[in-house]
């Protein structure tokens, strides 16, 4: 499914590096195949410092994470 947002701006210089280093902490806390609740608030945290959430940062984790354990390459560790 594509999704579109017409509204939308393109991200800033420090947007990117922002997602850079999301994908960096989620590339470390897959590493092991499982993802712990601490890891999981780490990343909300990380997502939620500039006070907002992106778009671009939802899909980073839809795609790094969430496809993964529904594809049962990864699994919840709580």
């Amino acid at each position: 499914m594509k999704i579109e947002r017409p509204n939308s701006k393109l991200p800033t210089a420090e947007e990117l590096q922002d997602l850079e280093k999301l994908k960096k902490a989620i590339e470390q806390v897959i590493a092991n195949g499982r993802v712990s609740k601490a890891e999981c608030e780490r990343i909300k945290g990380m997502m939620w410092a500039d006070g907002k959430i992106t778009p671009e940062e939802l899909e980073l984790c839809r795609t790094m994470i969430y496809s993964k354990i529904s594809a049962g390459e990864l699994e919840w560790e709580y």
